[in-house]
């Protein structure tokens, strides 16, 4: 399972930013295509000893995988570098608080759930699990969007 999602993550990844100009992770976009493969290969193949955390870098990388695809096919339309020209001409058209709620809301509304399966859930279960995936994703969102922004 954990190979499959991060393979799903590095496939998104791929369609949408070849050369990773539009990777929001500093350490992957560090990494390439050259380290990054077989760092997640290995990992994924660790990870795959505990269920638990197999199912949570599932849940985390499913999601990650199904943001990417959501504007994969504008971004490679574009061109990356333009992608990321236009995405900056439409912050810098936007007042500046604006992005930022829009983003932290976004982590905010994701994270709600995977809270209540991380609190209700039963301890140690496949929910919880889910639950662990999809607030790491929620943290995820709003640590790199953060970044992205903070550079801007």
């Amino acid at each position: 399972m954990a190979l499959l999602g991060r393979a799903a993550d590095l496939v998104s990844t791929y369609i949408a930013t070849p050369n990773l100009a539009l990777e929001g992770n500093p350490l992957a976009r560090r990494l390439g295509w050259r380290w990054g493969i077989p760092l997640n290969l290995a990992a994924s193949l660790g990870i795959g000893c505990f269920p638990s955390l197999a199912i949570a870098v599932t849940t985390t990388s499913a999601l990650v995988a199904a943001r990417n695809f959501q504007n994969a096919w504008i971004m490679r339309s574009m061109g990356e570098w333009q992608y990321r020209m236009w995405m900056a001409e439409r912050l810098d058209q936007t007042p500046r608080p604006l992005p930022v709620v829009c983003f932290m809301a976004e982590a905010l509304l994701t994270l709600l759930p995977g809270l209540a399966l991380l609190v209700f859930a039963e301890s140690g279960g496949v929910a919880q699990s889910v639950g662990m995936g999809i607030t790491a994703y929620a943290a995820a969102v709003a640590l790199f969007t953060l970044m992205a922004l903070w550079r801007r």
